[in-house]
């Protein structure tokens, strides 16, 4: 079986495209908004595979892609004095501001997600173990994240379990795709309740 490299599934222009989104997004944008992005810009690519966000392989080898790409490119813009700061709730494009490969601080997804064996060797039952032990971990949250999910959320540190519940069902209810929003901001709503949940607890 012939096995896809990272070269051959991201489209040509894939560089060009991110830096364009990125540019035009000074304060970041969320991994689900960016992949909607793509697969408008892309519309043959994996990013633009029907149903991908659903499926937890396809999702993970969409996400997975995407960092591995994300991170070469970080690399690439240390030799004109630029970075990615990297995280599914926000990608940003700043100024470097150390003499680090890349990124400014050490990032200990980057080495992982630089692993392009990590897509050829996880398959559906490693992804459903993944997420499983995602879901019974202890709130080990960086501050960034849950940062980020609360002013997704829009709501203050701490935040109550219950405030948490109401707001997701309002958001869910304003940007469900059946209601004229768009799958990717679900996503991104989705992801932020599951690192708010396992910070505060649930309702």
């Amino acid at each position: 079986m012939t096995v896809s490299t990272a070269d051959q599934l991201l489209p040509p222009d894939f560089d060009e495209a991110v830096l364009a989104v990125l540019r035009t997004h000074p304060a970041g944008i969320g991994e689900y908004r960016l992949i909607g992005l793509l697969a408008e810009r892309f519309p043959e690519s994996l990013f633009a595979t029907p149903g991908a966000l659903r499926d937890p392989l396809r999702l993970f080898q969409v996400h997975f892609l995407l960092f591995h790409a994300l991170y070469r490119l970080s690399d690439r813009l240390a030799e004109c004095g630029q970075q990615l700061r990297i995280h599914a709730l926000s990608i940003v494009l700043e100024r470097r501001r150390d003499s680090g490969p890349g990124l400014c601080e050490p990032d200990p997804l980057r080495s992982y997600y630089l692993d392009w064996q990590q897509w050829v060797t996880t398959h559906r039952e490693d992804v459903e173990r993944l997420l499983s032990q995602f879901r019974a971990m202890p709130a080990a949250i960086s501050a960034q994240a849950r940062g980020q999910a609360l002013a997704l959320f829009e709501l203050p540190d701490p935040a109550c379990p219950k405030a948490i519940k109401r707001r997701y069902r309002e958001l869910v209810s304003r940007h469900h795709p059946d209601r004229g929003g768009d799958t990717a901001t679900l996503q991104e709503i989705n992801e932020a309740l599951l690192i708010l949940q396992r910070y505060y607890g649930k309702a």
